[in-house]
């Protein structure tokens, strides 16, 4: 935890937070909220996967300290109970208030806030190449090996365990559906052409798994 505190307090000092304990102290509650019990996907296993894709492609934005601290607060509010894009609203909002609060710049602070609601639906517009990386993190699961990919679906079924099967089942292929009829899943040419195919691929074999009937009893 402590090299990812670490991370956390470069990226606020690289977009002009002045001071570092009230920094340190920001960064263990955001550390916090990645680490409640409800969550089986949304960890901090997960924001360290988002935050490495950051990293290795940091070439391709223009401001790669705004999109690492978009991507430590985009899930940082999560409840799997919360309507349409609450848990993104809320996100963004807790994102304006820390980061306002440790003396980043305004303009900064909305830019973030910015990135964070786009992943509520991850369509980006064709020149938002911050908004495309932080997207293409976030999606990245989904061009993982079909293995791993079904260890995240079964994640995300633990998160909603207190939806009935009808109604998760519906949901969660609304969802896929959605993400299928965007036009790119990945915007970042060099992730496009690794992830696309793949991704597609695993999308399109859950959302068979979700629709198809369910067997007869007897």
């Amino acid at each position: 935890m402590v090299e990812l505190l670490d991370r956390f307090r470069a990226a606020a000092r690289d977009a002009g937070a002045t001071s570092d304990p009230d920094t340190t102290r920001a960064g263990e509650k955001v550390i916090v909220r990645w680490r409640e019990p409800h969550r089986h996907y949304h960890t901090l296993a997960h924001l360290t996967a988002v935050l490495d894709v950051v990293d290795q492609h940091a070439d391709l934005v223009a401001r790669a300290d705004v999109v690492r601290l978009a991507a430590w607060f985009h899930d940082a509010v999560y409840d799997p109970r919360a309507a349409g894009d609450a848990n993104e609203r809320d996100s963004a909002a807790l994102a304006e208030s820390v980061l306002s609060g440790l003396g980043v710049p305004t303009s900064t602070v909305a830019e973030v806030r910015r990135l964070v609601l786009l992943t509520a639906g991850h369509a980006v517009a064709a020149d938002d190449r911050d908004g495309a990386l932080l997207c293409d993190a976030d999606l990245a699961v989904l061009a993982a090996p079909p293995a791993r990919y079904e260890r995240y679906a079964a994640a995300i079924r633990r998160e909603y365990a207190h939806v009935p099967e009808p109604a998760f089942r519906a949901g969660r292929a609304a969802v896929l559906t959605n993400l299928l009829a965007l036009p790119a899943l990945f915007r970042s040419p060099p992730l496009a052409s690794r992830w696309e195919e793949p991704a597609r691929d695993n999308v399109r074999r859950e959302l068979a798994t979700l629709t198809e009937e369910p067997e007869n009893a007897g």
